[in-house]
């Protein structure tokens, strides 16, 4: 998967928590729609089946995050009180807007583009 249980520990001790008090099919689940949320906004100029193959550092870091991001968003609105949902929500925010820019090619991601 491109996600990795490494990339939920890089962005503290509350992603983790919350990754932890998920069921690994909700965690799958959510990970499969963020995703489909990057592929449906980047398909049409990037490549994104080989994006979402690289493994380790030669993945695009934005793009790991993004998708970190919008899986524990995810998966934080599935849990009981929606455990830090505030900062989850603003994160997921901000990970559209960096995907809208993309789209809009005012960013260029490190991921190969579509031939």
């Amino acid at each position: 998967m491109f996600i990795t249980e490494d990339d939920y520990i890089q962005i503290g001790t509350e992603a983790l928590r919350i990754m932890q008090q998920s069921s690994p099919d909700n965690r799958l689940a959510a990970e499969q729609r963020a995703l489909s949320r990057i592929a449906s906004a980047l398909r049409g100029r990037y490549d994104i089946q080989k994006a979402f193959a690289c493994e380790g550092e030669r993945r695009d870091a934005e793009l790991v995050g993004c998708a970190t991001d919008i899986a524990l968003y995810h998966i934080c609105c599935s849990l009981p009180q929606k455990m830090g949902y505030e900062i989850r929500e603003k994160r997921y925010e901000q990970a559209l807007k960096y995907l809208k820019e993309v789209q809009a090619g005012n960013i260029t991601p490190d991921i190969p583009t579509v031939t």
